[in-house]
């Protein structure tokens, strides 16, 4: 039996950053995890990703430059972007587990599972700790039908050897959108299968139309109210069976991909063995982040019950965390506004209220919705799809949604997130003076001044 004051099951941002700050306040430390060290998103999510994006991001630009200056087609080499896309995730365990070793936090490999409320096992390995931070993340939701073992997730397209032509994405969310422009841009036909009535369900509706005809326009063909039924077939000959108003639908394709939703990654934890309750979204934790129904218990990251499954926010809640094991609860989690950003091309960035929920909650806003493909920061690059959607409380003058499509808006939607974390009315965010011509200049013309 191994007797830690911590044990943390997860190496990503939120375990990391939970493990580090423990073990720099003196604390014996533990730290598990079943896949390579360093979490999802440097090796198998956002780092990864937006090195593909950024690739498919200089193909569209190329056409939509044709003509005007460009010519000849540029086209992607998979095997060539897998080789650089490598560079960024192949050093990350081993760099992660030297850091932990340097700091003297002793690791162990292999999926970790609860034996009571404070020990857990690892292989032949027992640890006990006074506290343990369940830092696991998420994995694909299971869709339970028929070939579902025929589905590639999105761990196994971010490590494709070459692209197929056909592919088929499942599930209607930013995951499928990001991995169907790239795809695209690479040459693949694609075709999105959701579910629902509208993609992108948690974005402004407006903006998710134009993105929608965007990525109709470079031939990404996106089915909606389409139940998938059943995968059938082997290696790249495969069919997709869906119903869709009561009617079945079949699909031939090459690659299958599952990004039809995450859950916490839990399955082999035991939970109930360590006393710990479990909802839909995942661990039950209180303002503490603390399970609500073993004190010993911490959960951050995606894996926890709170927020959105985010890296700057496992950061954040891993922080929490941190400070309430070493200091006592004191530190509670609290709902900032959060930027996030799909990273099709263009990119859809969002942060607050959308119009819907504003509506909802009876807020007084003046919405300003506009299409901004004619202005310069659009024409210049030839941008056909562009536009901006803001919400500012007509009784404070307070930005409280702001929700942005077009180049340039991932890093405009930081400017956005800076005034209402800080209090910056639309008046003296319209009245700051900023660098000409950029994107961010364009923010005065956003607000209702």
């Amino acid at each position: 039996m191994h007797v830690f004051d911590l044990i943390v099951i997860g190496t990503g941002s939120a375990g990391a950053t939970v493990a580090q700050a423990a073990r720099e306040a003196g604390k014996k430390v533990a730290i598990i995890d079943k896949l390579p060290f360093g979490g999802t998103c440097s090796q198998r999510g956002c780092d990864p990703k937006k090195v593909l994006v950024g690739v498919a991001e200089l193909i569209a630009r190329s056409e939509q430059m044709s003509g005007k200056g460009i010519s000849g087609s540029p086209t992607i080499n998979w095997a060539d972007l897998m080789r650089f896309k490598k560079t960024f995730t192949d050093s990350v365990p081993q760099r992660t587990e030297t850091k932990f070793a340097d700091l003297n936090i002793q690791s162990f490999h292999g999926a970790a599972t609860f034996l009571s409320a404070n020990t857990v096992r690892v292989g032949e390995e027992e640890l006990k700790a006074s506290h343990i931070v369940i830092a696991t993340g998420q994995r694909p939701k299971p869709l339970d039908i028929p070939g579902e073992e025929l589905l590639v997730d999105s761990t196994g397209f971010l490590e494709l050897a070459e692209l197929p032509k056909e592919v088929v994405m499942i599930g209607g969310g930013y995951i499928s959108f990001e991995f169907a422009h790239i795809a695209a841009r690479a040459g693949a036909k694609v075709t999105i299968l959701h579910q629902g009535k509208r993609p992108l369900e948690g974005f402004d509706a407006d903006l998710v139309e134009l993105l929608v005809k965007a990525m109709e326009s470079i031939g990404i063909r996106i089915v909606l109210e389409a139940n998938v039924t059943a995968v059938e077939g082997k290696a790249d000959k495969l069919t997709v069976r869906y119903s869709q108003q009561r009617k079945s639908h079949s699909i031939s394709t090459n690659l299958v991909i599952h990004a039809a939703g995450r859950v916490a990654d839990v399955a082999e934890l035991d939970l109930e063995k360590a006393g710990v309750e479990l909802d839909k979204k995942g661990v039950v934790a209180n303002e503490y982040l603390q399970s609500v129904s073993n004190p010993a218990v911490y959960a951050c990251g995606d894996v926890a019950d709170k927020g959105l499954p985010l890296t700057p926010l496992a950061s954040y809640e891993g922080r929490i965390v941190a400070d309430n094991i070493l200091n006592g609860n004191r530190q509670t989690y609290q709902d900032n506004p959060i930027p996030t950003a799909v990273f099709t091309i263009p990119t859809l960035a969002s942060v607050g209220l959308t119009e819907e929920q504003a509506k909802k909650q009876g807020r007084k806003v003046n919405v300003t919705f506009q299409e901004t493909s004619d202005w310069y920061t659009s024409r210049r690059i030839n941008e056909s799809f562009a536009a901006f959607k803001t919400l500012v409380d007509e009784d404070t003058n307070q930005i409280v949604g702001a929700h942005l499509l077009g180049s340039g808006c991932d890093e405009v939607i930081n400017l956005f997130t800076l005034a209402m974390k800080h209090h910056i009315s639309a008046k003296d965010l319209g009245d700051t003076l900023l660098a000409y011509p950029t994107h961010g200049s364009d923010l005065k013309s956003m607000l209702p001044i």
